[in-house]
């Protein structure tokens, strides 16, 4: 059988040594320079392959349309990935949050692991941009690029999401989609910074918080909480807490999120230790005591906040100014004015319906013998590997009931 593969990512090229590897005749079509360029710098160039969970706890990380990808899963498990790349020579480790990833803690090694299987599969990987599906009487029979025409028997569509376009997620797959009568679910950013409308996040641009809590709240109600890192920037709030809070946010405004300082302690015991250190330095400026309690660059915006001015003796504090301190160094409030630009999530949230496409098989409803796998689907999932995971899953699947 002669297949198609558009868009060389990791559900593209992961089904293309699949395919090739089961007797296909597999072309891979790719308008970068080489494949894998956005897999090359998931994770922060070390590329969290999957998360080493049960099926049931994947089902937990995906907010959006996760009974969709039953058959993907029993059809390809994390375990099943993490097995196929050390057959192919790379060797793994599992870290905190059973999240997976190379023991080189090299992204490149993945792509390179993939790219020489299609090579010794005799993937045959061309560069060119495509441009339409070809379709008569409701089949797909091959794709228009700008410097060719291709046909195949199958077509896969695997172009990824809309964030990140400089590693060629444009919005490709879409609008060819789009076009072939598919529906596609509003877009926008998951796993993306937020914007606040505190101006002080600027006053504390690049200072990293580790071991805090962050809460996300939607009309006094708990959205999600969890401890971790985050960190200030000019326009609001990033780091891993933050872009994994943005994933539980169904909109961009009406949020509040609530910071603690110092989770490991309730009020009063933040009270007493407050106590202590004045008793230590009762001549000196609060701004001192601050200096034990907050990195230096939030001291100012956290005495502001309070009402209290930076020069005032610590023996000088009253209980209720004392108490107005606790209060903020634990509930340190920010409210979200949005999320920053789509190309600056990690993943797309939204595209194509899933309500379109054979479950069992991620074949097209609409259209025969044309075939979606990864991000392009309207299905996102939280950091640790899943979104990968669906990527490698849903791509298998799509192999696997090829006929």
């Amino acid at each position: 059988m002669k297949l198609l593969i558009i868009g060389g990512g990791a559900a593209g090229c992961f089904a293309a040594v699949h395919a090739a590897t089961a007797g296909h005749d597999v072309i891979l079509i790719e308008k970068n320079k080489f494949v894998g360029k956005k897999l090359r710098i998931t994770g922060k160039g070390r590329c969290n392959l999957t998360n080493n969970c049960d099926q049931e706890t994947l089902m937990q990380n995906i907010p959006h349309n996760a009974r969709f990808l039953y058959s993907a899963f029993a059809a390809c498990s994390p375990q099943d990935v993490m097995q196929y790349f050390e057959n192919l020579g790379v060797a793994l480790k599992t870290e905190r949050g059973r999240r997976v990833f190379p023991v080189s803690d090299q992204a490149a090694e993945i792509v390179e692991a993939l790219q020489k299987e299609m090579h010794h599969q005799h993937v045959k990987i061309i560069h060119d941009r495509a441009q339409e599906l070809m379709i008569q009487d409701q089949i797909c029979q091959g794709v228009r690029c700008e410097h060719g025409v291709y046909h195949a028997d199958k077509i896969f569509l695997t172009t990824g999401g809309a964030t990140y376009p400089a590693t060629g997620s444009e919005g490709d797959g879409y609008r060819m989609a789009e076009a072939a009568g598919h529906s596609i679910m509003p877009l926008r950013p998951s796993l993306v910074p937020l914007e606040t409308l505190e101006r002080d996040c600027a006053e504390m641009m690049g200072i990293s918080l580790k071991n805090v809590k962050l809460t996300l709240m939607k009309e006094q109600k708990l959205i999600y909480e969890e401890q971790g890192e985050l960190l200030f920037t000019h326009f609001g709030l990033s780091g891993p807490l933050v872009l994994t809070a943005s994933a539980h946010m169904d909109q961009d405004h009406g949020y509040q999120i609530v910071i603690d300082l110092k989770p490991a302690l309730t009020i009063e015991q933040l009270d007493k230790r407050l106590q202590r250190e004045i008793a230590e330095i009762p001549n000196q400026q609060l701004s001192n005591l601050c200096r034990r309690l907050v990195p230096s660059g939030m001291i100012m915006p956290l005495l502001g906040r309070c009402g209290l001015p930076p020069y005032l003796k610590n023996h000088a504090l009253t209980k209720v100014q004392r108490m107005r301190l606790c209060q903020e160094l634990k509930h340190f409030d920010f409210t979200i004015r949005g999320t920053r630009p789509l190309e600056e999530g990690i993943i797309t949230r939204g595209g194509i319906s899933c309500k379109e496409v054979n479950p069992k098989t991620m074949e097209s409803k609409k259209i025969k013998n044309l075939y979606f796998a990864g991000e392009i689907l309207d299905i996102d999932a939280y950091t640790g590997g899943f979104n990968l995971q669906i990527a490698f899953s849903t791509a298998l699947l799509a192999v696997k009931n090829l006929s």
